[in-house]
């Protein structure tokens, strides 16, 4: 039987708008990889925000990584996020560091000291992503393809049990959002589970997952050979 990485039943998710999902019930399992898709205003970002405790549970049971959200404190908060991988569609990266300074910051901000160990953590993350060679440039070096790869780079600094990714391909150019759907692909082929919001259609048809849309602050499931515009975005 797999490991349950996250679980909510009969949620009720507190937003910013007055949408309000109610009654949300989701099993993501060990080593999946989850498409969380529907139209702008469905719900998507802000189910996701409720992972990493952005969004508060109003109701109902949540549980990620062993976390309950519903019960966790203001001061816990940090501690879930490292155990979670997070990957933005803007990316994120601190502008003033190389890519190298970048990760090496969440590793001390999460209690790494060991610099030997620092070191290997983040050539092992870089090289997972293939771009060991950019280490030592500054963001604005890079292309939006490689910023993002920095990002999935420091998500995989702690050995995260799931990484989340919203709209992680929204920013970028065709050829550069299949560069990162690869990546994303092999990490998840290595074990890592990962949940991704997109509104990309076409990379649906491309790379394989369980497909569940977000519809009126619930959640079903589509299957690839059912899917079309209309069964996403109706």
């Amino acid at each position: 039987m797999k490991k349950k990485v996250l679980e909510y039943k009969d949620v009720e998710i507190k937003l910013d708008s007055d949408l309000k999902i109610l009654g949300l019930t989701l099993i993501v399992n060990e080593g999946e990889f989850v498409f969380l898709i529907g139209k702008t205003g469905s719900g998507k970002s802000s189910i996701l925000k409720s992972m990493y405790s952005e969004n508060k549970i109003l109701d109902g049971e949540a549980k990620i990584s062993n976390t309950n959200l519903k019960t966790i404190s203001e001061k816990n908060i940090p501690f879930l996020r490292r155990k979670i991988g997070v990957i933005f569609q803007d990316f994120q990266l601190l502008k003033d560091r190389t890519v190298y300074k970048n990760l090496e910051f969440v590793l001390n901000a999460t209690g790494w000291s060991k610099q030997n160990e620092k070191k290997e953590r983040i050539e092992s993350c870089l090289q997972k992503v293939h771009i060991s060679d950019l280490s030592n440039k500054f963001p604005s070096q890079l292309s939006g393809g490689q910023k993002q790869k920095v990002a999935i780079a420091r998500s995989l600094l702690n050995n995260p049990e799931i990484i989340i990714a919203d709209e992680p391909t929204g920013n970028l150019d065709p050829k550069s959002s299949i560069e990162i759907m690869n990546v994303l692909e092999e990490i998840n082929q290595n074990g890592n589970t990962i949940v991704m919001a997109t509104h990309d259609f076409s990379l649906l048809h491309k790379f394989k997952g369980r497909i569940l849309r977000c519809k009126d602050g619930k959640i079903d499931e589509i299957h690839q050979k059912d899917l079309n515009i209309e069964t996403v975005y109706e």
